[in-house]
């Protein structure tokens, strides 16, 4: 019964994108975009399904493809019934992705083009956002720095700002210490760098495309003396990938030992650069890929895992911990600020959100102490006892350390009382 029910599924299929794509001009456009055969399968090969897309003409066959450009295929008959009726939970998604329960083979930029055509399906004809005047149509987003309105005028940003919360929405939790009570402003709390945002992206040196310098040939003279000298042309994503491999496989082989910069690329935290260190140079040794990849940080297990597990967030180096906040505020005497200065170090993730729970601790008379070489801005802003202390010898981390997790470390070993 359910594998009559997944092949009926998988035989609809078409016509449902073809609905869709005669009543959505936006969605029939993105059918045409590309050409390709993709597969739809059970790891067992019980069952399979390949549709083609041809010049935003769409017809399938039942079996398997020899050669598809994109191949989706499910663990089993329950996993793929979930995610083909629309049931799969984003949660379940995840799982299902991280466990290879749902593999996806193919070009990336193939496989990105079709999953957007399966979302699309769902959200095709929604209407977006909230419309603020007869030009102007506000927009939500959840940026690393804050969630932030979006006000855009003719297909382009005029500001952010951060999000105001109105009755309608989820209540403020709410602290009772000491006699009161404490509840956060209905307001986001947005770091500076999401709010420059709008700058980013019409920013005119903004990278658009691949490029390469003009006087590096990777099959000849590098020119490495011209760096920040030279001008650069535009070349095409393949060409660019296949730079990219030819210098993977030389680093791998050990034909060059000291890598030269020629090439970079900029990849988000966490899971990206996990993802394009497996994918693009899975080395047995790591460090090879170091001069390649522009790496903000590796501290998710620690810093995304730590919330979860412990019920806080280190925040990189702000000390405003979620899952302390109530005790503190109900049984602290003291708050000593080792080296640390939030106020003027806030601009990471949280923005001024520990700002206003210091303010709560000095209300409620919690004393203050600060060990700094300088009077710093928290010392100055919250008032206490400030403890200068002089350094004993300079340090330095190097490049590979990860400065947030041995700053403490060097500090008590770098530094003593005055």
């Amino acid at each position: 019964m359910k594998q009559a029910a997944l092949r009926t599924i998988l035989f609809a299929l078409p016509r449902v994108i073809r609905r869709a794509a005669r009543i959505h001009r936006a969605f029939a456009g993105h059918v045409r975009e590309k050409s390709c055969v993709v597969q739809i399968m059970l790891k067992d090969r019980s069952i399979g399904r390949y549709f083609i897309f041809k010049d935003g003409r769409l017809q399938s066959r039942a079996g398997l493809h020899s050669n598809p450009d994109v191949k989706m295929t499910f663990k089993d008959l329950r996993i793929a019934l979930r995610f083909m009726t629309g049931r799969a939970s984003q949660r379940e998604i995840v799982h299902s992705a991280k466990n290879f329960k749902v593999v996806i083979d193919g070009r990336d930029e193939i496989v990105v083009w079709f999953m957007r055509l399966m979302n699309g399906l769902q959200t095709a004809g929604l209407s977006w956002g909230t419309r603020i005047d007869g030009d102007t149509v506000r927009y939500t987003t959840n940026t690393n720095g804050g969630p932030l309105f979006v006000h855009v005028r003719d297909g382009r940003i005029v500001r952010l700002t951060p999000i105001d919360l109105e009755k309608g929405d989820a209540p403020s939790w709410s602290i009772r210490a000491r006699g009161k009570t404490f509840t956060p402003t209905r307001r986001a709390t947005v770091s500076p760098h999401a709010l420059a945002l709008k700058s980013t992206v019409y920013s005119d040196k903004r990278l658009l495309y691949p490029m390469k310098r003009v006087d590096f040939d990777p099959d000849g003279e590098r020119n490495p003396q011209n760096r920040g000298i030279s001008e650069y042309v535009r070349i095409s994503s393949g060409r660019s990938a296949r730079y990219r491999g030819e210098r993977n496989k030389a680093s791998k082989a050990g034909a060059r030992p000291r890598i030269d910069h020629d090439l970079s690329w900029s990849a988000s935290s966490v899971g990206e650069h996990r993802l394009l260190a497996q994918r693009v140079a899975p080395f047995r040794k790591p460090h090879r890929l170091h001069p390649y990849v522009v790496q903000p940080y590796q501290l998710g297990g620690m810093v995304l895992g730590a919330m979860h597990h412990f019920g806080n967030s280190l925040r990189l180096g702000l000390p405003g911990f979620h899952g302390t906040v109530e005790d503190c505020l109900k049984e602290a005497e003291l708050i000593v600020f080792w080296s640390s200065d939030p106020e003027a170090t806030h601009g990471v993730y949280g923005g001024g959100e520990g700002t206003k729970r210091r303010m709560w601790a000095k209300q409620l008379g919690i004393e203050f102490v600060h060990i700094d070489p300088h009077f710093n801005e928290t010392a100055q802003f919250l008032g206490g006892k400030w403890i200068p202390i002089k350094p004993r010898h300079r340090f330095s981390l190097g490049p590979g350390d990860h400065a947030c997790l041995d700053h403490g470390r060097a500090l008590r070993q770098g530094f003593r009382r005055q």
